[in-house]
Parts: C-alpha cells; structure tokens; sequence
C-alpha cells in the first residue's frame, strides 16, 4: 500500500497533538495493521505534509520508532520500516513470554466476548484462506489479552510488540500454515480463560509462544523448527476455578 494510502484516513489537522509522540503513535499504528510493511520508505516531505507536522516533529517520532526497532535509519538513504531478523525475534518472544502469561494469570481478567468475536473472525479468514485477516486477528485476541490487565503502561508495551509482530508476519505471508494452526490454540486459550483456568492458560500460552518463536526462527534461517509442545488437543475445562 503506498504510505499517502495507508495514512490517508487521518484528520486533516490535530493541532492537539502535534508532538513527536503522536506522530510515533500513528506511525506504530499503521505498521501494527500491516498498512506500512516493511522496506516501505518514510519520506519526511510526504509524512510532514499528510500529517501536518513540523520535520523536526517528524524526526522526534522516527528516533522513537528507531529504539523501538520498528523503523530503520540508513545514512544518506532515509528512513525504512525495519525488516526484522532472527536476533529481533528473539528479543520479541523474550517479551511476549514475560508479558502475556503474566496477564493471563494475574489480570483483572480479559473481555471473554470480545475473544470470542475475535476466534469467529479468525475462524471465517481462515475458511477464506485469508492469510492477513488471520494474522490481524492474532493480534487483536493478544492485544485483548493485555487490555484485560487495565493498565495502559502495559498496553503501550504491547503496542510496539504488536508493530514488530505485524513486520515478522509481512515475512510469513507465503507460509499460510503459520497463521491457520493458531486459530485454534486462540480458541483454546479463550475456553481456559472462560472456565477460570488461569494457570493452565498461562502455561499453554508459553508452550504457544515457544512454539510460534521456534517456527518463525526456522523459516528465517532455514532451520528446521523444534518439535512442538504447544498442545492441539481440545483443552479439559474444570468446574474449579483456579486461584
């Protein structure tokens, strides 16, 4: 998608929100719904007019997105949306192992109706063959898990894990197989929670994203992906509800 196309549906002035901050918030937005994918040039003359900001504002929000390893700068080329590698996986999966089981467990609790609004659609792109309707609906189910903590410290972390995943799947985009197995582990996940069972909820997510890290490594490097422990099995609901 052309970067006027995929930021086009902005206000045409928000002088309320003019700072470098903002402008690093849509920017991460647009590339954590797969808008701006990665190698995509971010010209400052073209963003500087589209969102109606200064260039030095411009350059505020790139040094943001640059520490957040979403975008890359290349002396005396400019600024590309980053292609991430193997050693940018890792980091990423380093987080979402700390991050996600923890709001599983220890959270107020997501919204289980929007979980199950976001396995249906997940379900239907898959009975589509819709590679990016899937991987979009990944992120929704685990960016609802973290907006169960409440609180938005945790929710602005998930949003840069969110970027840098959207970037490693524009690279799954041929691997549809990647995406479809996850529906399931979804729906999995979201009966665990339905029934109370926190704690084997966050044991299944870590299996989940050891799995997950395990086999984008491989289609990365080329090597072949550790045997998997994620379970595919249907989950065993308890009455109890775990402490």
């Amino acid at each position: 998608m052309p970067m006027n196309a995929a930021l086009g549906d902005l206000p045409t002035t928000a002088t309320h929100a003019h700072t470098g901050a903002w402008v690093a918030s849509v920017l991460r937005s647009r590339i954590a719904e797969g808008r701006l994918v990665p190698g995509t040039k971010l010209s400052e003359q073209s963003l500087s007019a589209t969102l109606g900001v200064s260039r030095n504002t411009l350059r505020e929000a790139f040094t943001v997105l640059d520490g957040e390893l979403i975008v890359t700068r290349i002396p005396n080329r400019g600024v590309f949306v980053a292609s991430p590698g193997p050693d940018e996986i890792r980091e990423i999966y380093n987080v979402r192992r700390i991050l996600e089981p923890a709001a599983a467990l220890w959270g107020p609790g997501p919204d289980i109706a929007e979980l199950r609004s976001v396995v249906a659609e997940a379900r239907g792109a898959l009975a589509r063959g819709s590679v990016p309707d899937m991987a979009a609906a990944n992120q929704r189910f685990h960016e609802a898990l973290i907006l169960g903590t409440g609180s938005t410290g945790l929710l602005e972390m998930m949003s840069r894990v969110l970027a840098q995943m959207r970037l490693v799947f524009h690279a799954m985009s041929n691997a549809p197989d990647f995406h479809s197995h996850y529906v399931e582990l979804n729906a999995e996940l979201l009966e665990l929670l339905a029934a109370g069972q926190r704690a084997e909820a966050a044991e299944r997510l870590r299996s989940y994203l050891d799995v997950a890290e395990s086999e984008l490594l491989a289609q990365f490097t080329g090597a072949a992906p550790a045997p998997a422990r994620a379970s595919n099995r249907t989950p065993r609901i308890h009455s109890r509800r775990d402490c």
